[in-house]
């Protein structure tokens, strides 16, 4: 059994060729075998799980990351249904996405392809080891897990369960490669085997992302943070604008598609924000505003400008009272992570413009942040949320993890006709 780290990852490059072998019906069979396993195995992961949990709370982790960090079992059953969903989305590889004619008679065509060994580095999210394993699967790939020290009795539960998934119908093993070494000496190895693995996907808090960036040989997908924005317009519904705001902000603020900061025209802001702020107080959130919205609620605390810049994945959000859409713009601009923003009006012109003058990953138009998820949108799960526009921008399913490659199909033509040679003639 390989051993050291290039051992292993060799055998999961191995593995990979087999996978992308597998035709519709193989993929859509295991991932559906998956999700059996990992439900039959519930029992066994949520002891994993509490171990975690257990070791978490004395070291005094926050409350938004043991929220990502906790199990039970309808999230497992989620896990599950999401792994099933997976299963269930057309199959992107060998997709042809164009086909042409040239002049010549040659027919180029556009087809995707696996990418082949995606390294997954993660923190407290245990549910990533499954999403990630039946994304790159349906894709075609392998994937090297390496997932943070805080969660490793959880992973380690899921991925056994899911290997032998992999197992009884017949896929190598390495196909998914769980490394249980948490050091960082072994995270910045697998982030230069160029030879090995073809992207490396962080998902975790800035300092983690910011960690593979700088020290990773691969390509990497990055999202810094999400700093998310609601911005209620002149011509908003104000009953509308409020469910936006408590759903993105309150439901799970720990989350990167949770609320961070809400912007406010200023010919509604004395109509709305007294009944913004009360709503959220009422769940528990602490309001900061700059001096225009304090002048309407006077008990409001000073936003700074950290605090517009902030993913704070906690219950405290920045308010600022703006002059119109353009300025609610060009503080998105300025603060913004390129994630998601939301506007709520029900003036197509400014919605419009709103969406046309933002190159955020996601832009929501009357809902709310909390759908710029891949499950929501229509990917089954999500392995990751790329703000770097590479091959991928937004959240990342199945099709984000292959590449288009040229097929070009011919009957014998030759871009340069041979001369006749010397003696010819």
């Amino acid at each position: 059994m390989p051993s050291s780290l290039r051992e292993r990852a060799i055998a999961c490059r191995d593995a990979a060729a087999a996978v992308a072998g597998l035709g519709t019906e193989a993929k859509r069979r295991l991932l559906r075998r998956m999700a059996d396993t990992l439900v039959a195995d519930v029992a066994v992961v949520l002891a994993a799980n509490g171990r975690d949990m257990d070791t978490a709370s004395a070291s005094g982790t926050s409350n938004a990351m043991l929220d990502r960090l906790r199990l039970d079992e309808g999230r497992i059953a989620a896990i599950a249904a999401a792994i099933r969903d997976v299963a269930e989305l057309p199959d992107p590889v060998g997709v042809i996405t164009r086909r042409e004619t040239r002049p010549n008679g040659i027919v180029v065509e556009r087809e995707r392809i696996p990418l082949g060994v995606i390294a997954m580095i993660y923190e407290a999210r245990p549910n990533v080891t499954a999403d990630a394993a039946a994304l790159c699967l349906m894709a075609g790939n392998a994937v090297i897990l390496r997932g943070g020290s805080d969660a490793m009795h959880s992973n380690v539960a899921i991925a056994r369960a899911l290997c032998r998934a992999l197992r009884e119908e017949g896929v190598p093993e390495a196909a998914l490669t769980l490394l249980d070494d948490p050091r960082r000496e072994t995270m910045v190895e697998l982030l230069r085997l160029t030879d090995i693995v073809d992207l490396a996907i962080p998902r975790g808090g800035e300092g983690l992302i910011r960690f593979v960036a700088e020290h990773a040989r691969v390509p990497v997908i990055k999202h810094y943070k999400g700093v998310c924005h609601l911005y209620v317009d002149l011509d908003a519904d104000h009953d509308l604008a409020l469910r936006l705001l408590v759903d993105g902000k309150t439901t799970r603020p720990g989350v990167c598609n949770a609320l961070e900061t809400m912007l406010v025209h200023r010919d509604v802001a004395a109509a709305f924000l007294p009944r913004a702020v009360a709503s959220l107080r009422d769940r528990g959130v602490e309001v900061r505003g700059d001096e225009r919205a304090r002048a309407i609620v006077s008990d409001m605390a000073a936003a700074s400008d950290e605090d517009y810049a902030a993913e704070f994945l906690d219950l405290i959000i920045a308010v600022r009272v703006v002059e119109g859409i353009d300025q609610a713009i060009a503080h998105i601009r300025r603060y913004g992570s390129d994630h998601t923003e939301v506007i709520a009006t029900r003036n197509e012109a400014a919605a419009e413009h709103f969406v046309r003058s933002l190159r955020s990953a996601v832009v929501m138009v009357n809902a709310s942040s909390r759908f710029s998820d891949g499950g929501e949108l229509g990917l089954g799960t999500e392995i990751g949320i790329s703000t770097t526009r590479l091959h991928a921008y937004g959240p990342m399913g199945a099709e984000s993890l292959t590449v288009e490659r040229f097929v070009v199909r011919g009957e014998g033509q030759v871009r340069h006709p041979l001369q006749p040679g010397p003696g010819a003639g």
